[in-house]
C-alpha cells in the first residue's frame, strides 16, 4: 500500500470523526490505489460501493485540505464520479 493511501485513510478517518457513514464510497487515486468509506469505517480497499470518484493524487489531495470543494472539482473535470450521486453529495457535506 503506498504512502498516499495509508495517508488517506488516516485523514478520511480523521474527517468522519468516529461517525459512520450512512452508505459506502470509493475513491479512486489514480496510480495508487483506492480507499472505501462505509459503515465499518475508512480502509484500503477496492470493493464494491454505492458510488466511485476517481482523482488523480493532486486533486484528492487538496480536496482533504479543504483547499478544492469536490463539487468544483467535479465540475472542473477534476474528479469523476460513477454511481449514486447523491452519496458522493453526502460524502462531499463531510469532507466540507
Amino acid at each position: 500500500m503506498s504512502d498516499i493511501i495509508n495517508a488517506a485513510v488516516t485523514a478520511l478517518t480523521e474527517k468522519l470523526g468516529g461517525d459512520a457513514f450512512d452508505g459506502s464510497a470509493k475513491f479512486v487515486i489514480e496510480d495508487e490505489g483506492a480507499v472505501v468509506i462505509d459503515g465499518d469505517g475508512v480502509r484500503a480497499a477496492d470493493d464494491e460501493t454505492d458510488v466511485t470518484m476517481t482523482a488523480d493524487a493532486e486533486t484528492f489531495q487538496a480536496i482533504l485540505e479543504g483547499e478544492l470543494n469536490p463539487t468544483a472539482a467535479f465540475m472542473g473535470g477534476r474528479l469523476a464520479v460513477d454511481g449514486d450521486m447523491g452519496m458522493a453529495m453526502k460524502l462531499g457535506a463531510v469532507l466540507a
